[in-house]
């Protein structure tokens, strides 16, 4: 596989270099790289030699001189330099066997591979990985890695992820964690599977491994309307998302007494589901596990807030504009609107998508498509479309390929993104 540069980052080594979009890298050190691991390890020491085939032909030879871990400043047409590591589990709970058929073929890819771990946060199983592999993750100080757990009971562990390898995922955590790798787990908590006692049991189990094993994040399954001929699982609902809540809320004052951390932290949509405030922003400590939707709202709405208290402007840049979001996020969502009208003489509509495609019990607003949110608004007038950027990808496209200029042109009106910084919400409204 060809490692073609597409960017060359401002200011950095490959720039001074020379180095251009569509330059291949030939070799490091006199080595052919495997993957992006190793390009990322050959690169690590203060001398490198790089081989680079020019546009037009011509092999450059290159001493390059840096700081030990420096980056050299190039992005590769492939990320990962590779083949993806394709997932060969039938998770009971999988959300790829659960999409309807239509969409970008990139979304059905099942992958389980370390690289991805690293580079993006991936949760990995382990399972798919020989001890090679594991060798692998060693040698080149992968870390921090990110590894899917969802109980530590080893025959649960093979129902649940539908895979029949006799591993015990503690033994293998261990190994990772006795090479200085750091770890943060997930758990899928899937109702009357892993819950109740074996989530306990799961728990004290892995808290036995820390500080290498950093936090354990615990998430919603995710169930769309579409899991015909699929394990039938039951739905987390009002009552026993306040069970989970208040289980992980006893964990927590145990663990932190014991090891001077909560370690286990669980996602917003339980509290949003059992209808609990969020914890206080100290109480998500590092947020490690933010990514995976852990502490997101509580972040989101500190920021905000105090955005809004040291707020000064000169201009506002619209006198109506409209918070477009999921079911989840709706009452926090409306609850930022008010505090920002309150100060700033703007009209904010907040609108809530209900998530037809795949169903009303996906409530995040990552997994709201363009064809629901022109379904839901057209002929409304709503004037000034905000939306989070989880609802794109890097192209500006949503799941269903739909662009926001579809939305624009749809609803006739403008549409804008906003990151997860407050500023960057602001910044659409006043400068």
């Amino acid at each position: 596989m060809k490692n073609i540069i597409v960017k060359v980052l401002k200011n950095s080594i490959a720039e001074e270099l020379e180095i251009e979009p569509g330059d291949e890298l030939l070799t490091v050190n006199n080595s052919i790289i495997k993957d992006y691991i190793d390009y990322k390890y050959q690169i690590s020491d203060d001398l490198v030699y790089f081989q680079i085939k020019k546009k037009n032909e011509e092999i450059w030879e290159l001493e390059i001189e840096k700081e030990y871990d420096e980056d050299i400043g190039i992005v590769f047409e492939n990320p990962l330099m590779d083949n993806i590591k394709v997932c060969s589990n039938k998770c009971i709970f999988c959300f790829i066997d659960q999409m309807p058929k239509g969409m970008r073929k990139t979304l059905y890819v099942k992958d389980d591979d370390t690289r991805l771990s690293f580079l993006y946060g991936n949760f990995i199983t382990l399972t798919n990985l020989s001890n090679d592999e594991i060798d692998r993750i060693i040698k080149y100080r992968i870390s921090p890695i990110k590894v899917s757990v969802h109980t530590t009971d080893s025959e649960l562990r093979k129902y649940m992820m539908g895979n029949d390898k006799d591993m015990d995922i503690l033994e293998y955590l261990k190994k990772l964690i006795d090479a200085n790798i750091t770890v943060d787990c997930q758990i899928v908590l899937v109702r009357d599977v892993n819950d109740g006692a074996q989530l306990t049991k799961t728990i004290n189990d892995l808290s036995s491994l820390h500080p290498g094993l950093r936090s354990v994040a615990v998430v919603p399954v995710g169930l769309t309307k579409h899991r015909e001929k699929l394990t039938e699982l039951k739905p987390f609902d009002k009552e026993s998302a306040e069970e989970v809540v208040n289980q992980v809320t006893k964990l927590q004052k145990i663990l932190r007494r014991k090891l001077g951390t909560r370690f286990i932290f669980i996602a917003d949509e339980f509290y949003i589901l059992s209808e609990y405030d969020f914890p206080s922003y100290e109480e998500y400590e590092d947020f490690d596990q933010l990514e995976n939707g852990i502490g997101m709202c509580r972040l989101f709405k500190n920021r905000v807030e105090e955005e809004i208290k040291n707020c000064s402007y000169n201009k506002v840049l619209k006198d109506e504009v409209t918070f477009v979001t999921g079911v989840a996020a709706y009452e926090l969502m409306v609850e930022l609107a008010d505090k920002i009208m309150s100060i700033i003489n703007v009209k904010i509509n907040v609108v809530k998508i209900i998530n037809n495609y795949f169903g009303e019990k996906i409530t995040v607003s990552g997994l709201i498509t363009g064809k629901d949110i022109i379904q839901q608004l057209k002929g409304k007038n709503y004037k000034n479309l905000i939306l989070p950027n989880n609802m794109i990808n890097d192209n500006s496209v949503m799941l269903d390929d739909m662009a926001i200029e579809d939305l624009e042109r749809e609803l006739n009106t403008e549409a804008e993104i906003y990151d997860a910084e407050a500023a960057s919400l602001l910044s659409l409204i006043v400068k």
